[in-house]
């Protein structure tokens, strides 16, 4: 009994330790485990309004370090500010002030997509899975209708006010892609399913979760919703209609009467002040490109606008950009500007000029009508008179309306620079 009593106790103590030890080993692994992303892709499906909004993503090795593209249809965003913050992955998402914060479990990972950008801290949780593909259902059921084509569309918001917008969708089999264009910009890459007649489409820009959901509503009509981060919700309706437009996006702004030019002053993300009269803009053409760090069609302007400014500055180009941002005041919002002029080799002069607020801009271009969008970009002449104004902007994602803007836009560059 005496050797039973004094041996309980020293096993007991034994299997203690080995058990310590296996729970000390399990930890170290685990957090090794959950500061490291698997290579290849990652399905991963955002909480918001009781729904489930999806994208996908992709891990890539990158010499010593791990980097991801969000992926949307055909487009790959890079994303490659990723760190370690305690137990937990914290990952940039490129421009936006925005990120994905997540736990590691080697194929799973769960967190949170907080934005930063807004008076009020927008925060949802996420879930995300490697090595899936599919954005909706893995083997969804065969699609019995057909969302090709072109739709005329009506939003209409929780309070009643609506907005137009044109639908291009393109469907094979069960999978579609397409956006929404508006006369204030799109709603760039969207893509997803169709599983018997129900339309899914979803997208993830890194600052942006959209949903979009459909059923057919009669003989060429569909019924809709739109879900958008903790708050967005709209419906939607469409009617097919290959001849569907949108009012024109160069008659929408226009200045006041007495007005010939623009006048502004504000400083650029190195403390400089610059103003339209500045003599570097004398005799020049000069675009003036009303944008934000937040604003994805911003991000798509920028995207053309930056590498043609390269190739046409000795022409006689200027662009200036104007930045409004989410953010309280100049020290705040140049960080995320230069993150901008950085992510896209931005060469031409980025100003900080004001709160990213349609009726703050307009006050700060007192000689616009209004501003409805951002971007918003001003077409001026060597004699320093608006000859044109564009508002919004529809993307690559648009397919034909993009390729159209591009044809405007050189034509009326090439006109512009060729004037004495």
């Amino acid at each position: 009994m005496r050797h039973t009593y004094f041996n309980t106790p020293i096993r007991l103590i034994l299997l203690l330790a080995l058990s310590l030890t296996q729970l000390l080993t399990s930890c170290n692994s685990m957090t090794s485990t959950d500061n490291t992303l698997k290579p290849g892709p990652w399905r991963v499906v955002l909480q918001a309004q009781g729904q489930e909004i999806p994208f996908l993503m992709e891990a890539v090795q990158r010499n010593d370090s791990t980097v991801l593209y969000l992926i949307n249809a055909e487009e790959r965003i890079l994303v490659d500010d990723i760190q370690t913050e305690g137990d937990s992955l914290k990952i940039r998402l490129h421009i936006f002030d925005a990120d994905l914060i997540a736990k590691v479990d080697d194929d799973k990972m769960a967190g949170r997509f907080t934005r930063n950008d807004l008076s009020k801290r927008y925060s949802v949780p996420f879930t995300a899975e490697h090595g899936k593909t599919n954005r909706f259902a893995e083997n969804p059921a065969p699609a019995t209708q057909d969302y090709t084509g072109k739709w005329e569309v009506v939003f209409t918001k929780k309070d009643g006010k609506t907005y137009p917008a044109i639908g291009v969708f393109e469907q094979k089999d069960n999978y579609v892609t397409g956006t929404f264009i508006t006369e204030t910009g799109d709603y760039r890459y969207l893509e997803g399913q169709v599983e018997g007649e129900q339309l899914k489409l979803s997208t993830f820009d890194g600052n942006h979760d959209y949903l979009f959901t459909a059923t057919p509503a009669g003989e060429g009509k569909l019924k809709g919703e739109y879900f958008a981060g903790l708050y967005d919700y709209e419906t939607w309706t469409a009617t097919r209609n290959e001849n569907a437009q949108l009012a024109n996006a160069n008659e929408l702004t226009f200045l006041k009467p007495g007005y010939e030019s623009l006048e502004f002053t504000f400083p650029d993300v190195n403390g400089k002040q610059v103003s339209l009269s500045d003599v570097k803009y004398k005799g020049k053409v000069v675009l003036v490109q009303l944008l934000g760090s937040w604003c994805p069609n911003c991000m798509d302007e920028t995207q053309f606008l930056a590498p043609y400014y390269a190739k046409n500055k000795d022409r006689g180009l200027e662009i200036i950009g104007l930045g409004f941002e989410r953010t309280d005041g100049y020290e705040k919002a140049v960080p995320r500007l230069k993150k901008m002029q950085e992510r896209f080799d931005i060469g031409y002069d980025l100003l900080y000029a004001g709160p990213a607020d349609k009726e703050a801009a307009a006050k700060a271009l007192p000689a616009l009508n209004h501003v409805l969008s951002f971007p918003t970009t001003v077409f001026i002449d060597r004699q320093g008179k608006v000859r044109k104004i564009h508002t919004g902007f529809s993307g690559p994602g648009t397919g034909k309306y993009y390729e159209d803007w591009v044809a405007d836009f050189n034509k009326t560059m090439d006109e512009l620079l060729a004037e004495k």
